[in-house]
């Protein structure tokens, strides 16, 4: 699948890493020349290139945002046409002062991201842990897989995100629409506070457990 990250830092360089490790065919878009975090994740696996952002937009059938999100308006709203049609990864998280939710928990940062690209396929993923459960999702002491949940209002993005998924290692827990997107920004928080604030081993992990 041909994939293109918008955001290569410590979310995205080992997404976009373990994806094309996986098999993907996988570019990094540059946003802005010589941008370092981008060259630091070129350094670390030769499965990846980079492109404009323009031109990495325009070949991938899958994008993935794992920016700031206080850069998201800017950087999405002249994307609109070139992410028509796309499927678009949310991977960001609005966070206030306070570990509070940066949007007041009146409504998602995936929500105003569709609405910032009406005509992409947004997919909220990869967005509940922090950085060192996506450098290396496996607990091969346990039988069950970390769960990572997701959430989209189109089907078919969300099939294509939900073997993405399985293909990082993780187990895939489809939560409902994109409405969902608030709790698993919350979720988020939830994780946050327990690890940087609380002093919880950053290698926790959520896991979905059937009888």
């Amino acid at each position: 699948m041909k994939i293109a990250f918008i955001g290569a830092g410590r979310v995205g360089a080992p997404l976009a890493i373990r994806l094309a490790d996986a098999g993907h065919q996988v570019v990094l878009a540059q946003t802005a020349d010589g941008s370092e975090t981008v060259a630091a994740a070129l350094l670390r696996s030769q499965r990846l290139s980079a492109q404009p952002l323009g031109a990495a937009i325009q070949d991938a059938e899958v994008v993935f945002l794992a920016t700031p999100f206080p850069v998201v308006e800017a950087l999405l709203a002249p994307l609109a046409d070139a992410l028509a049609g796309k499927v678009l990864v949310d991977c960001t998280n609005p966070v206030g002062p306070g570990l509070s939710h940066g949007l007041g928990s009146q409504r998602s940062g995936s929500e105003l991201i569709q609405s910032l690209v009406p005509r992409a396929h947004v997919v909220k993923a990869f967005s509940i842990y922090g950085f060192e459960n996506l450098e290396d999702p496996s607990y091969p002491a346990y039988s069950t897989k970390p769960v990572m949940l997701f959430c989209g209002d189109d089907p078919s993005a969300k099939q294509i995100v939900r073997t993405l998924i399985s293909d990082y290692g993780f187990e895939p827990l489809d939560v409902g629409r994109l409405v969902q997107a608030l709790h698993l920004e919350h979720m988020t928080l939830l994780w946050v506070r327990m690890v940087r604030a609380e002093g919880h081993s950053p290698h926790m992990v959520w896991a979905s457990l059937r009888r």
